[in-house]
């Protein structure tokens, strides 16, 4: 039987298999990239018009690109450190441009987009390191003056929400404060491809693929084995104490089931999370809230949990793990 697809969704789908087919893992990196940023640029156009300046992050030895959206009513208190996702091969703040704007709006404060550096040039520990390093310049006073960590979350897509969460996993061996909270949307927290949802949606008719992932896999890992319990693959890892999560599963994406076990063991480890689950849409629809409102409402909802915790409201709270997931 088929899964349902959200007809905005198939909508979408429909068009983009109509389009010059393009074997990224075939081309030289800096063509593939230029391709596949190429054609994400344009889901940003019509996002909100709120102010945005770039600047440079210290990192070791070189300065790490990022940018800053600060609405007008927002406070300078409060920010979210946003990691884009593209398989830490892929992406930039240009690409996830339309999905930051969108989130500062929802969350009513700063979002600080950050440009990490990708594999397979730079592998693990890299981008961790870099999105390290970017919670210590806001920590220390970069955006103008020292945010405490009560006032700072992370967020992060798919290869931004296993670096999001492997860096408040390091930050809590390590010692350092917790921050106050963090969306992971559709992360990859492990290198597992046999998972159901990899049999049933992996195979090509919803964009990532299983063969894809393994590429991506390959190119973060660079010489660390599949089977490292590393913060390279941060679901392997002891949960305990980590701050409130917002996780959400897109339901036609083969990377569904790593959210679901992610979520089964915050559950076990006691950390407060809310788990949705959406079904009939695919991994990387966060950037195509403009024509589907299915993530636009993701995007809402994590950014309203942030919101709530950034805020010391909490009214996000844990939810049993299973919260919102169906069968599709």
């Amino acid at each position: 039987m088929q899964p349902w697809i959200d007809p905005q969704m198939e909508a979408i789908l429909e068009r983009m298999r109509s389009g010059p087919a393009f074997d990224f893992r075939a081309a030289p990196i800096a063509e593939a990239r230029a391709t596949v940023d190429a054609a994400t640029l344009p889901w940003s156009e019509g996002a909100p018009g709120i102010p945005a300046r770039d600047l440079a992050i210290p990192t070791a030895g070189t300065a790490m690109r990022a940018r800053l959206y600060q609405p007008e009513a927002a406070p300078v208190s409060t920010v979210i450190i946003y990691a884009h996702g593209g398989g830490w091969t892929f992406g930039s703040v240009e690409t996830h441009d339309g999905t930051m704007r969108h989130l500062a709006v929802e969350a009513g404060c700063a979002v600080l987009g950050v440009d990490y550096r990708l594999a397979p040039e730079h592998p693990f520990p890299a981008p961790l390191d870099d999105l390290m390093a970017a919670i210590a310049f806001v920590e220390q006073g970069g955006l103008g003056e020292a945010i405490p960590t009560g006032g700072i979350a992370m967020a992060g897509d798919s290869a931004g929400a296993n670096l999001a969460l492997a860096a408040l996993l390091r930050r809590r061996d390590e010692g350092l404060p917790s921050l106050s909270a963090a969306a992971l949307f559709y992360g990859c927290y492990e290198p597992d491809f046999s998972t159901p949802s990899h049999a049933a949606f992996g195979g090509g008719d919803y964009l990532l693929t299983s063969a894809n992932m393994r590429w991506y896999w390959n190119n973060f890992l660079g010489g660390e084995p599949d089977g490292t319990v590393r913060l390279a693959a941060p679901v392997r890892s002891n949960l305990a104490g980590l701050p409130p999560l917002y996780l959400s599963a897109a339901g036609l994406d083969p990377l569904r089931d790593d959210t679901i076990r992610l979520a089964r063991r915050l559950s076990e480890a006691g950390v407060p999370f809310r788990f949705d689950h959406v079904p009939g849409v695919v991994h990387g629809c966060l950037r195509m809230s403009r024509e589907l409102t299915a993530a636009a409402a993701m995007l809402a909802a994590g950014g309203r949990y942030l919101a709530d915790h950034l805020n010391d409201k909490k009214t996000g709270g844990n939810q049993p793990w299973n919260a919102g997931l169906s069968s599709s």
